[in-house]
């Protein structure tokens, strides 16, 4: 979505689950607007949070008229059956992008698209890269041929429909996913408690999130230089993302089992309404 939106609005890391909220990219031109509308990736549910994930990918099937469908050359097409049997019935354009073929052969690529050719026959398949922006504008216009007129539904200055603390959350997830390993990044949630915009200055303080508190200490790690090396690389993002000079705190914090917890998934949105 950020290649086809031009602005970076999905965290990127190399870790499977790095989305978890449905995130709205909005494409404004003199001659249309396009909504785009990513969602967390296809999995089996292993605890609740999993599953407000997954209610978040079935979701928009509900209100698209495309359906992008993308996976990529190392993506086995078994993660959730029953997502892809949704699909298989949709009426509506399904374009499947088969994301990363730059790591891969054209004879790997060719078995991998007749593969999903029998499994999605209605769908086109365009093999993609978009680490290298190959075949995306193509997409882009494949879109616009296929979207039925309507009126805008969002003004057209917007670019999202997520306010600013949120895309602070997930910067600084984005950073904890890249810093730490194993189930320490999914353990993880951020919550901003005070964004402060002055005239030249942004001051937030965040909250990260744990589930136990050996998590805390690795966090922390030794003399506190984990959580301060989160704390500069989430900076240096954040004040990309704003084009300001930013003041960041950042503490942590342990909520046992927050991840299976209705009331703690709702406060951080992950309750569909």
């Amino acid at each position: 979505m950020n290649r086809l939106v031009g602005e970076k609005l999905s965290i990127i890391t190399s870790k499977a689950q790095t989305t978890r909220h449905r995130i709205i990219g909005i494409v404004n031109t003199p001659d249309y607007q396009v909504v785009y509308s990513d969602t967390p990736g296809v999995l089996r549910p292993n605890y609740k949070l999993q599953e407000q994930m997954l209610n978040f990918s079935l979701s928009a099937l509900d209100d698209a008229d495309v359906l992008l469908y993308v996976t990529d050359v190392v993506e086995k097409p078994d993660k959730n059956d029953e997502y892809l049997s949704k699909v298989q019935q949709l009426s509506l354009p399904v374009l499947l992008l088969i994301n990363k073929i730059d790591q891969t052969t054209q004879a790997e690529l060719e078995k991998m698209v007749e593969m999903w050719r029998g499994m999605l026959p209605k769908a086109e398949i365009y093999p993609i890269s978009a680490l290298n922006n190959f075949s995306i504008d193509q997409i882009k216009r494949r879109i616009l041929e296929l979207l039925p007129e309507s009126p805008p539904y969002f003004e057209k200055d917007a670019l999202t429909d997520k306010p600013a603390r949120f895309f602070v959350n997930e910067i600084i997830r984005e950073k904890a996913l890249l810093l730490y390993q194993k189930e320490v990044p999914y353990s993880i949630e951020v919550m901003v408690e005070e964004f402060k915009e002055e005239a030249n200055i942004i001051r937030i303080r965040a909250i990260i999130l744990v589930e136990r508190d050996t998590q805390k200490g690795i966090v922390i790690g030794h003399k506190g230089e984990s959580l301060k090396k989160l704390g500069t690389l989430a900076r240096k993002d954040i004040e990309l993302f704003f084009e300001k000079k930013v003041f960041l705190q950042l503490y942590v914090k342990v909520e046992k089992d927050w991840r299976n917890r209705d009331n703690m998934l709702k406060n951080f949105g992950y309750k569909l309404e």
